[in-house]
């Protein structure tokens, strides 16, 4: 017994060897062609992994860059606007008050000019009053005197009354 206890023993550690040379063997394979590919392709995943994280933050970055680049350029053409409005409002005041003083001035033009109108259709009125006056005087007196006299004696003689009626009521 004692020698198929030994017999089994050498059997079991000659079975315990190639056991452990085949695992040692199968191990080295599992590295050489499964654990380098897995190692290699967990690797790419990682570094891929790591690359999108770095390009969203990126994108990100960039983005609220150019969120707050569109903000600067709406409170700017909202500040722009606003100087327009207000560039407009001023030149609309500015180009009223020319055209108020310019209807003013207009009208003190008008109402001069309508008194030396005024003055002077007075004056005609007069010149044609003593013109008529001095055509009925001769006549009447004309037909007093039963004479006829002439245009400048008559008008002579007008404007002297008209001159004297002029000087009683300046009196």
């Amino acid at each position: 017994m004692l020698s198929h206890l030994v017999a089994g023993q050498t059997l079991y550690f000659g079975d315990s060897l190639f056991y452990i040379v085949c695992f040692l063997l199968l191990m080295w394979l599992i590295k050489i062609f499964a654990w380098k590919p897995v190692t290699k392709m967990m690797q790419d995943r990682s570094d891929k992994i790591a690359n999108d994280i770095d390009s969203a933050e990126k994108s990100r970055t960039d983005a609220a860059n150019l969120v707050a680049k569109r903000q600067e350029a709406l409170n700017a053409s909202h500040a722009e606007a606003q100087t327009i409005v207000q560039t407009a409002k001023t030149n609309g005041q500015q180009q009223r008050d020319q055209i108020v003083a310019q209807a003013q001035t207009d009208v003190q033009t008008l109402k001069a000019t309508a008194q030396k109108d005024i003055a002077q259709e007075r004056e005609d009125a007069l010149a044609n009053a003593r013109d008529d006056v001095a055509d009925l005087s001769i006549e009447i007196a004309s037909k007093i005197i039963q004479r006829e006299l002439n245009a400048d004696d008559q008008k002579a003689l007008i404007d002297s009354y008209i001159e004297g009626l002029g000087k009683q009521h300046e009196s």
